[in-house]
């Protein structure tokens, strides 16, 4: 029995098994090569292509914000197309693979609630324009200027050159504020000056520091008013207009301007104080 298997080892046409082998490796080397070749160039015409599309809504002056959702989208539903033609060419059904990707949905949907939020906010970001790329805003507990509105997240970046990502569905779900919907915006700051001082004075030096400084607009005319006659001090509020670009410059510049200017005038800054009464007790 033994020599019969031996005999039949030995009968065994190698030469059509490396063949045989020879064949299929070349056949499954060309569909790698081909699905390789499907991937490198559809994505490299996807490339060229999301820059037509970019440059064709750059020239007809749409908002940045939409070009760059819709980029983001057409890329990604491209990308999707050219894998999955890619896998065909390996060998897959794909027929198939949609299918079972098809049902799948469903419980991936379920899965993916949060993400499947974000985009829906992403698109009511993208139509509503609460905000566009450049605005700098506050929303989610975050502030920054808008880099990218991308199909799940905004990129912000903070004053401190830090880029954080925040979902969108937590932006449309919490209160944004934009400081750069309007052109202008209204510094407001309070000075505090002793019981003892000459207000008209005080009024004056106030009116002459918003007179000097250049960036403050004219229209709406300033606001100088006192506001309250706190425990230690009589509070002016000072209420200057400017471009919203100067906004931050003009508090800290004005802010320094009114202490050297009041150092020389002679105006003091109260510090907070408490009259303190002790009593002597007799004793038995």
């Amino acid at each position: 029995m033994n020599d019969e298997i031996l005999a039949d080892a030995m009968a065994f046409d190698w030469t059509t098994l490396m063949e045989l082998l020879q064949e299929k490796g070349v056949e499954f080397g060309v569909k790698v090569a081909t699905a390789l070749a499907i991937y490198l160039i559809g994505k490299y015409l996807v490339k060229i292509l999301i820059r037509g599309i970019g440059a064709l809504m750059q020239k007809q002056g749409i908002d940045k914000t939409l070009e760059r959702f819709v980029c983001n989208l057409v890329r990604i539903s491209l990308m999707v197309v050219i894998i999955i033609a890619a896998i065909d060419a390996l060998g897959v059904k794909t027929t198939s693979f949609i299918a079972i990707f098809g049902a799948a949905g469903l419980a991936v949907g379920l899965a993916l609630q949060g993400s499947l939020s974000n985009f829906a906010s992403g698109v009511l970001i993208v139509l509503f324009r609460p905000y566009r790329v450049g605005d700098f805003i506050e929303a989610a507990g975050i502030a920054g200027s808008v880099e990218e509105v991308q199909i799940l997240t905004t990129i912000l970046k903070t004053g401190d050159n830090k880029q954080i990502i925040v979902p969108n569905s937590q932006i449309m779900d919490s209160i944004i504020t934009n400081y750069s919907a309007n052109d202008t915006r209204r510094v407001d700051m309070t000075i505090g000056v002793s019981y003892d001082d000459d207000l008209d004075k005080v009024r004056k030096t106030l009116e002459e520091l918003i007179g000097a400084e250049d960036r403050i607009l004219p229209e709406p005319a300033p606001l100088i008013a006192i506001s309250a006659l706190a425990d230690s001090s009589v509070n002016f509020v000072v209420r200057p207009w400017v471009n919203s670009g100067d906004y931050w410059g003009v508090m800290f510049d004005m802010t320094e301007a009114i202490k050297k200017r009041f150092d020389q005038e002679g105006i003091s800054f109260p510090f907070p104080q408490q009259d303190v009464h002790l009593y002597k007790q007799d004793s038995d």
